[in-house]
């Protein structure tokens, strides 16, 4: 999505235009297609429009398992995984995607899995589990070396790599 300026150190989240994506927003309404449910969800996640995301969210998951792909499924659910991420249900997030990452890895979808681990990282992370979160970071960059990511991909990664590994070392030196 071209809606996204950068990633704060600190939280990992996406730093957006928040005027940019309530107009886009409203471009696309109502739409029910796969595409404009699952934009919508995120964009409705980084307004802060959490109970909204969540019932688009499990609406995308219900039209992808009704007529879209597996792939479209499984990304539908890890975007689901994110809004539970941020209405703080950790554990349901992490169960979520998990399921999905693992699948995309058997499947031999190695971008598709780290798309996955990379979120499932971001919920570790946010749940204070520095040392899962980096396993899950290195274990998205590896599967986007291997599946031929874009450069931008590749460094919201390592950025994420070293956010981790940042927010480890400052609670083995205060622990």
């Amino acid at each position: 999505m071209g809606y996204i300026l950068g990633y704060d150190p600190d939280t990992l989240r996406e730093i957006v235009d928040p005027e940019q994506c309530s107009d886009r927003l409203d471009e696309i309404g109502e739409q029910r297609s796969l595409p404009s449910l699952l934009e919508r969800v995120w964009l409705l996640k980084v307004l802060g429009r959490l109970d909204e995301a969540l019932a688009v969210a499990e609406q995308a998951v219900r039209v992808a398992r009704m007529g879209g792909t597996r792939k479209d499924l499984l990304r539908a659910r890890v975007l689901h995984g994110t809004v539970l991420q941020n209405r703080g249900a950790y554990a349901a997030a992490i169960q979520e995607i998990t399921t999905c990452a693992e699948e995309a890895e058997g499947q031999d979808w190695p971008l598709l899995a780290a798309f996955a681990y990379q979120h499932r990282g971001k919920v570790h992370y946010d749940a204070d589990d520095y040392a899962a979160a980096r396993t899950d970071f290195k274990r998205a960059l590896f599967l986007r070396q291997e599946g031929g990511a874009p450069e931008e991909q590749l460094e919201s990664t390592l950025l994420a790599v070293d956010a981790a590994e940042r927010r480890r070392s400052r609670v083995s030196v205060a622990g």
